[in-house]
């Protein structure tokens, strides 16, 4: 496995709640960081939040309060607990990990996971 692989996306109504899953490419424990993003047609990719080793989380001030990336080590898995969902929040989310190895950052991302929120 050489890249993350998201799992959880679904079709919700407006309200509703989501979890992604992100399942790395290795042990979490050699990842520098671990994020999710989402993209919709025609617009760059949006950050969303991140856990960086030994430093903690980030949250997006879009979603903060909202949205909750935490991971489980023992399953190598990073999830985003998403809560109040907005048909704003349409769009295909992505994992990315970062690893850092022969003096640099190489960063892995997923297939992307499709989210759709209905009004």
């Amino acid at each position: 496995q050489v890249q993350p692989v998201e799992s959880g996306g679904g079709l919700v109504q407006a309200g509703g709640s989501l979890k992604l899953a992100c399942a790395a490419p290795g042990s979490i424990d050699s990842m520098n960081s671990m994020g999710w993003y989402r993209q919709t047609p025609g617009h760059p990719r949006e950050w969303l939040a991140e856990i960086i080793k030994r430093v903690g989380t980030n949250h997006a001030d879009s979603v903060k309060g909202r949205f909750t990336i935490s991971a489980d080590n023992a399953k190598n898995t990073v999830y985003l607990q998403m809560n109040s969902l907005k048909p704003e929040d349409t769009a295909v989310y992505y994992c990315k990990a970062v690893q850092f190895s022969a003096g640099n950052n190489h960063a892995y991302w997923g297939q992307g996971t499709q989210v759709t929120v209905s009004s």
